[in-house]
């Protein structure tokens, strides 16, 4: 093995090193006061060569290191307790960091200045390195990554080591095939999720959603605390999704096991449910696919049993009226109880009749992102202009809506 690189100290930065002998720095900490120079040193190593240039023998440290309170030296025990603080997490990836005394920060920048050292690396990236580096050899995990699966913090003056336990994220598409079915838990409106008479004690408006159809097969098999569920938009409850399915992000809180057969759990997702809602294409992610999902605008395709009876002839020509032209729709009767009251432009990108009776008629219709498609078709007392009821004259009722596809970048 060939001997690290040398490296070549100021006469001034040496002088302060030869005045910093007698601080009783163990030699991580005398190492540290050059940490920024000399590439692929250790700071024992930068100590030793530091030394030798003087022509002096590093002292013993004092007891404890002034430096670091000797958290070098008991690097071996920080290693012990973060394995034993996540004793029953599966993890592959983390990242490191350290709490330390005000007063001991301070004076290492004091000691700098007496030195007068431009290349000094902090107790705390030094400690955070080292550390990480004698982890990844006890644990075979990926210390320094930008996204953990655990982030550790040792609080060197209590001596205690705390750890977060990062979210798994798990990606897919869903198809709900039930109309009674929210997206998401859906509390109580009475007792905000408490309990009492009118949800029969479950804190619930509906028995279940989507989120916890397909959440809680995975919250078993990771041992999560619980999920967040982030979809690309929602359907009514009472609008089935078809089609691709609409893409979710599946955010898993404080899962114990990650390793997961998703192909598996698709299908136990699926036959679980009773066929209320089916699962594709489960895959990992990461936390930015969720701002991917929530961000993202597509254009959406409908189906819609309209109750009316109106000549096909005459709904062709509102259609052709309607088809590429702005319409203006105020925060609809229905939602204004959750939503600011607002006129918002939309438009419809295509619409044909697919099927008419005497009562009715059904459309297959393409429309921009947020667009309230009952509200077009029945007009909302006014409140979306114009409106397909408008257009022929006569009033309109929906009878069903069916999502057909969400176009989003992994479709068409």
């Amino acid at each position: 093995m060939s001997d690290p690189p040398p490296f070549e100290p100021s006469p001034e930065g040496l002088a302060g090193a030869r005045r910093a002998l007698a601080a009783g720095l163990c030699p991580e900490c005398f190492g540290r006061l050059f940490g920024r120079l000399g590439h692929g040193l250790t700071n024992p190593e930068r100590a030793r060569q530091v030394a030798a240039l003087l022509g002096a023998e590093l002292p013993p440290p004092a007891v404890p290191c002034p430096g670091c309170d000797d958290a070098f030296a008991h690097l071996p025990h920080w290693v012990d307790r973060a394995v034993r603080a996540v004793d029953g997490f599966e993890w592959h990836r983390f990242t490191c960091g350290s709490r330390w005394e005000p007063e001991l920060l301070a004076r290492e920048e004091l000691r700098w200045l007496e030195v007068g050292t431009e290349w000094g690396e902090s107790v705390r990236g030094a400690f955070n390195r080292e550390w990480g580096k004698a982890l990844e050899q006890r644990s075979g995990a990926a210390g320094g990554t930008e996204r953990p699966d655990i982030v550790f913090l040792a609080d060197v003056a209590v001596g205690r080591v705390e750890f977060t336990v990062l979210p798994l994220y798990v990606r897919g598409r869903y198809r709900k095939l039930d109309r009674t079915l929210p997206q998401t838990h859906w509390p109580c409106r009475r007792c905000r999720g408490r309990g009492c008479d009118s949800c029969g004690g479950t804190g619930k408006t509906y028995p279940t959603s989507v989120e916890e159809l397909v959440g809680t097969p995975l919250v078993e098999a990771t041992g999560a605390d619980g999920t967040r569920f982030h979809g690309m938009g929602r359907e009514d409850i009472d609008a089935r999704m078809l089609g691709r399915g609409r893409p979710f992000v599946l955010e898993l809180v404080r899962p114990r096991r990650r390793t997961l057969d998703l192909g598996r759990m698709a299908r136990a997702i699926t036959e679980r449910s009773g066929r209320r809602v089916e699962v594709e294409g489960l895959a990992p992610a990461e936390a930015p696919d969720v701002v991917q999902v929530k961000e993202a605008a597509p254009e959406k395709s409908y189906r819609v049993g309209v109750v009316g009876p109106v000549p096909v002839a005459k709904v062709n020509e509102a259609l052709l009226l309607a088809t590429g032209r702005a319409i203006a729709q105020r925060t609809p009767t229905r939602v204004a109880h959750r939503r600011s009251d607002r006129v918002r432009a939309r438009r419809i990108v295509a619409a044909t009749v697919v099927d008419s009776s005497a009562e009715g008629f059904t459309l297959e219709i393409r429309t921009e992102a947020g667009t309230y498609v009952k509200e077009w078709v029945e007009g909302d007392g006014g409140r979306t202009e114009p409106s397909l009821a408008g257009l022929v004259g006569v009033p309109l009722k929906v009878g069903y809506l069916d999502v057909l596809e969400v176009h989003d970048s992994e479709g068409e």
